[in-house]
């Protein structure tokens, strides 16, 4: 399966049509945003209108500039847009789990309710985790000025236990582009311009 994942546009016209030009260029199977597709939600109709036009299908979390309740119901308008916070939806023969928002705190007990809620609906086998924060300890999540790792613990512990064969996030900007691996998990956070990840 082909995918498109991008992060962090925050409104970006310039960003939005990169992406599309992408699109069509890979023709990829769906498409992953992982939140703070605005700026506080400012032109959320219209870059969600942008983006259906895509017409590929998009599995769509909050960050931290969009509110849950707000995207739900906006995704409803468009075909080919999907909410996927607090899902777990079956694609092909993958397993998207999806959780938005946060991005600031080293543990997530929203995130570990929902899981372990969900956890006979999460099978072992080609799950693919998308988050806006990052994980805890990985080249995603260390701030070079800091000197430290500023991703969620909760994530790692999913990942760690469940062995997802994807692990996408963004919220942290200086470290677009950056890839990681925790056992066979692939970790990345594929930044504003977009990657394409074929697994």
């Amino acid at each position: 399966m082909k995918i498109l994942a991008f992060t962090d546009i925050h409104g970006s016209i310039t960003k939005l049509k990169k992406l599309q030009q992408k699109v069509k260029k890979n023709k990829p199977d769906i498409i992953l945003c992982l939140g703070d597709f605005t700026l506080f939600e400012h032109h959320i109709d219209n870059i969600l209108r942008k983006i259906n036009t895509f017409k590929t299908p998009t599995y769509i979390i909050p960050g931290n500039h969009e509110t849950a309740s707000i995207l739900k119901k906006l995704c409803q308008k468009y075909k080919n847009l999907h909410f996927a916070h607090k899902k777990i939806i079956k694609i092909k023969q993958y397993t998207l789990v999806g959780f938005g928002g946060g991005g600031f705190s080293t543990t997530d007990k929203e995130f570990e309710k929902f899981i372990k809620a969900n956890k006979k609906k999460i099978t072992k086998k080609k799950i693919i985790l998308i988050t806006h924060g990052p994980p805890y300890k990985t080249k995603l999540d260390y701030i070079d000025y800091l000197k430290e790792y500023v991703g969620c613990k909760s994530y790692t512990t999913f990942i760690k236990k469940y062995k997802p064969i994807l692990a996408l996030s963004g919220h942290i900007h200086e470290t677009f582009g950056k890839k990681d691996k925790t056992g066979q998990t692939e970790i990345i956070n594929p930044g504003a311009n977009g990657m394409i990840i074929k697994i």
